[in-house]
């Protein structure tokens, strides 16, 4: 009886010296992988509140160093886009996050439909040439995580 208790007891030691190497060494392995996260802004009366929670994102990991941030916007929240209407803090936040290395795409199928260009955008913006949808599934297809708040 004694033998059995005392080989349990090294098979649990060594099965739990093995978990502990094992998490530690899957805690090392992402430290080093930022996340990649792909937020879905089409609803336009959802924008400011979409480009908060951008930011609070930024600032909840440390910094924009510690997160890769993509921004796709199609339909009616383009819009707010418009270099011509955009109000100020919309303006800020879109140079803000330009600076941070926020990827910022617009919906070429969305462009054509409000007939707009690039140019017309605020600064910092790329085509999604393909669409939006599109654009959101090549990012998912890359490991980033999808939300639509």
């Amino acid at each position: 009886m004694n033998r059995r208790n005392i080989l349990w007891s090294t098979a649990s030691a060594l099965g739990a010296m093995f978990a502990a190497r094992g998490a530690k060494a899957a805690t090392e392995a992402n430290a080093g992988n930022k996340l990649k996260v792909v937020y879905h802004l089409s609803d336009a009366e959802k924008v400011n509140f979409v480009l908060g929670n951008i930011q609070n994102h930024i600032d909840g990991v440390g910094g924009p160093d510690h997160v890769t941030i993509a921004l796709v916007i199609h339909g009616p929240a383009l819009k707010a886009f418009h270099a011509a209407q955009a109000n100020p803090d919309i303006s800020k936040r879109v140079v803000d996050f330009s600076k941070d290395g926020v990827e910022l795409a617009a919906c070429g199928n969305t462009m054509k439909a409000q007939n707009i260009t690039l140019t017309d955008l605020l600064p910092g913006f790329v085509s999604a040439e393909k669409g939006g949808v599109v654009r959101l599934a090549e990012l998912q297809s890359q490991g980033y995580l999808y939300l639509r708040p």
